[in-house]
């Protein structure tokens, strides 16, 4: 059982507190992905757990052991690197096979594990190239040639693919889904890239300012966001915020701003009730916000009348943009429609998607009781 616990793990450099207080646990066989913007302490996360990092705070256990004063080479795990990390002087079957070569691995054995690496990875016929003879790609699968090979418990990616131009990243993401479902190993997968994260992660762990904001699969953390950033980080292009006021009348409630007020839908009412009165944040996302058409059922009281800013023609759909207030506001439509910059048409919203967040931002948090966001705090562990 390949099972990662991280308690309490802490990293500081100096005054700089790069990892707070996290806590989760990587179940046996998981694609775990660690996401979020530069800096937000998730390629130290994973060092910590390789152990290139020491650990300033807290404890990390690997498959029930603790590993914190562990050697790398003890810990039964395979990383692959951002730039590869090849021997430029060596071949590619050397480089695959050099790291069994250190454990004095039999040379038959060695021969056997380069071999059905290299069929997984269909790089057989590199075997006598170098580095500097390959395509990034090549070196991709080379890298994780010498991974594999090693057959470990846990498999550490740190932003393997970012060096790929955009065709073959998307090659390469469908290539190493495949490959974790054929190795059923367990995988932790560092990326900044929300698109990688929700195409490859069976988890995805959202991280910001070296804390974690939320963990769950990628269809919850994209419908059921926690908080202000998770929901502007995840989606492209981003959940649309509009400042408003919630008000009561005639047992309803409804979101108000200068521009429109639009009833909030009667099985949320229970939920917001206590907000009456009160300064919000409205989140919704993109493809809830729709052009109106002739042949479109939809509740009359959900319906603005919005004039166009920009328009953008993406092929398979269409984005148009306007202003609510101070706030730009993205919406979608077909990419038949006529629409065209600067004019007016009727936009209608789905509430049944609508999020609500109170504060300012970047510290917004979603507003309900407390019972619909427990399943998606970090997890608790018991290492015992």
């Amino acid at each position: 059982m390949a099972e990662v616990f991280l308690e309490g793990v802490e990293k500081s450099f100096g005054n700089v507190a790069a990892v707070k207080d996290f806590n989760i646990q990587i179940h046996d066989k998981e694609f775990t992905v660690l996401v979020g913007p530069s800096g937000c302490g998730k390629s130290t996360l994973l060092r910590m757990v390789a152990g290139l990092e020491e650990v300033t705070k807290g404890r990390i256990y690997i498959s029930g052991k603790l590993v914190n004063n562990l050697h790398p080479k003890d810990r039964d795990i395979a990383m692959v690197f951002q730039d590869y990390g090849l021997y430029p002087h060596m071949s590619v079957y050397n480089n695959m096979a050099f790291g069994l070569k250190l454990k004095k691995v039999p040379k038959a054995e060695i021969e056997q594990r380069v071999n059905e690496a290299a069929d997984i990875l269909g790089i057989k016929d590199l075997y006598n190239r170098k580095p500097q003879q390959l395509s990034g790609g090549q070196r991709q699968r080379v890298a994780l040639g010498r991974a594999i090979v090693r057959k470990p418990a846990i498999f550490l990616f740190d932003e393997p693919l970012s060096n790929l131009d955009a065709k073959l990243r998307v090659q390469m993401r469908a290539e190493l889904i495949k490959l974790h479902e054929r190795l059923q190993s367990t995988v932790i997968y560092v990326t900044h890239d929300q698109v990688e994260a929700m195409t490859m992660g069976s988890e995805i762990v959202i991280m910001k300012d070296g804390t974690m904001q939320q963990v769950g699969s990628p269809l919850e953390v994209y419908r059921l966001p926690t908080n202000h950033f998770v929901a502007g980080f995840i989606g492209n292009p981003p959940t649309n915020f509009i400042p408003c006021r919630i008000l009561a009348r005639e047992n309803s409630l409804y979101l108000h701003t200068a521009e429109f007020q639009i009833p909030i839908p009667k099985s949320k009412i229970k939920q917001y009730e206590p907000f009456i009165g009160q300064e919000v944040i409205f989140g919704i996302r993109p493809e809830n916000v729709c052009e109106k058409t002739a042949e479109m059922s939809c509740n009359p009281n959900n319906i603005i009348v919005v004039k166009i800013d920009l328009i953008e023609v993406l092929g398979d759909e269409t984005l148009f943009r306007f202003r609510v207030g101070d706030s730009q506001v993205v919406g979608k439509t077909s990419p038949l429609s006529r629409i065209r910059a600067y004019d007016k048409i009727q936009v209608t919203i789905n509430m049944d998607e609508m999020h609500i967040f109170e504060g300012e931002p970047p510290h917004l948090r979603v507003k309900g009781d407390d019972e619909s966001l427990e399943f998606f705090n970090p997890r608790k562990i018991n290492c015992g």
